[in-house]
Parts: C-alpha cells; sequence; structure tokens
C-alpha cells in the first residue's frame, strides 16, 4: 500500500504595518512598452538590444544612460528619453489584481517605491487606472537608485515607520537588493523575472502576483495570507 498523500502546506501569512510597492511588473504591465522603448533606443546607438533592455530591468533610466553613454549630457539624455517613454503607453495596464489590493489597504498604509520619474509614474498610473497612491518616491526624488537602499529608505520614512516594519514588493533582483539593503523583508512576484533569480537575490517570499495576497485584517497590523505562494529551492548540504 503506498503512503498517504503529504497535507498540502499552508499558505504563509505575512504581518506587517506598511506595504512599499515598486511599479512596473508589480502594480502596473508596462514591461512590453518599457522593453519596446530600450530596445529602439539600443538600436540607434549602436548597442545589443537584448542586453540594454535586460540592464534597464528595475533600474533607473538614468543609471542605464551613464552606463551606456559616459560622455553624453545624461540630463539631456534622460529627459528626452523620459519623454519617449511617457509618449508609448501601448498595453500598459493594471496588473491582476492590483486595483482590488491596493483598494482594500488603508491609504496612508502604503507608498509606491519607483525607479521612474515622477511625469513617467503618473503616465503610467493614469493608463492602468489604478487608485491613487497617497505617497510617492520616484527616481527624481532620491540621490540613488536601485539597487541602493534609497527609494525604500525614503518610503518607509514617509509612512512614519521603520523599514523592518515594511513588506516590499518587487520583480527584479535589483529592487530586491535595494529592499534588503534598507532592511525590509521582500515579497517577490514573478512577473518577470524567473522564480531561481529572484530567490537568488534575497527575496523572502515569491508569489505569482498581487492577486495572490488575500487581506485578512488591517489593524493593529497588516495580516496577509499568502496564497499560490512559491516554495524556495531546496538546499544541497
Amino acid at each position: 500500500m503506498s503512503a498517504p498523500a503529504a497535507p498540502p502546506a499552508a499558505a504563509p501569512t505575512v504581518l506587517c504595518r506598511g506595504l512599499l510597492f515598486d511599479l512596473d511588473g508589480v502594480l502596473v504591465n508596462s514591461t512590453p512598452a518599457v522593453e519596446r522603448v530600450w530596445r529602439a533606443w539600443a538600436v540607434e546607438h549602436g548597442f545589443d538590444p537584448g542586453e540594454v533592455a535586460g540592464r534597464a530591468l528595475g533600474r533607473p533610466s538614468l543609471e542605464t544612460l551613464r552606463h551606456y553613454l559616459p560622455h553624453a549630457n545624461h540630463q539631456l539624455e534622460n529627459e528626452a528619453f523620459v519623454r519617449r517613454e511617457a509618449a508609448d503607453l501601448d498595453g500598459v495596464e493594471a496588473m491582476p489584481g492590483a486595483a482590488a489590493l491596493l483598494q482594500a489597504l488603508p491609504p496612508e498604509a502604503w507608498a509606491v517605491v519607483t525607479s521612474c520619474t515622477r511625469p513617467l509614474a503618473e503616465a503610467r498610473w493614469g493608463a492602468a487606472g489604478l487608485p491613487r497612491p497617497r505617497h510617492w518616491v520616484t527616481s527624481d526624488t532620491i540621490a540613488h537608485g536601485k539597487p541602493a537602499p534609497d527609494g525604500y529608505l525614503r518610503g518607509a520614512e514617509v509612512l512614519g515607520l521603520t523599514p523592518a516594519d515594511c513588506v516590499v514588493l518587487e520583480d527584479a533582483p535589483v529592487g530586491i537588493a535595494a529592499g534588503k539593503a534598507a532592511g525590509a523583508r521582500v515579497l517577490a512576484v514573478t512577473t518577470t523575472t524567473p522564480a531561481a533569480a529572484l530567490w537568488a537575490a534575497g527575496a523572502d517570499w515569491l508569489a505569482p502576483g498581487c492577486a495572490a495576497l488575500r487581506l485578512e485584517h488591517t489593524t493593529p497590523t497588516l495580516t496577509f495570507t499568502l496564497e499560490s505562494a512559491l516554495p524556495p529551492p531546496p538546499t544541497n548540504n
């Protein structure tokens, strides 16, 4: 007789006082637009489109431009590039479950922390039609972009919390690194990056997306059941 099947693992419970959301790939599906713009830019400047698009994921555009055009006027280049991004909103939409999650959260308990500039973030947010955030942290309001912790440190500050009180939602390894460096816990979503790379970057939990977060309570702490959580890879002893 075969052994009885093991019972399914219980869904993890996540407790925190604040949520810090990355924008692209977490709340807003802008990946096709981002890739289109970076690939076109790369071809125009003689770079490999796939390499440029991959490097740009999760990073402020200014940092990517500095890397590839070290001797350019970076401010002017970035202003032109941001205008280009803001003009390409084809297919930009809310990620599954994002609107319902944001509507359920107290507005003072979450912030958006993005590598976008504020004008670009506003353009994509408007295209997605999501509930407007009370708190924005954008690349033009901090000194150093991801993977530096500046954005998530500022995000916790605007919520009146410590980073340890917060959970960061990210989709890219550089964003996970930023959240962990700030001292927050990180829930990574597998919307743009393979699970193995997210675990390797230091994610505390993995899930398919915002739809996996079921809000149970908002007081005294935010309490979520993490449905469809992905197990960490086995360790080799």
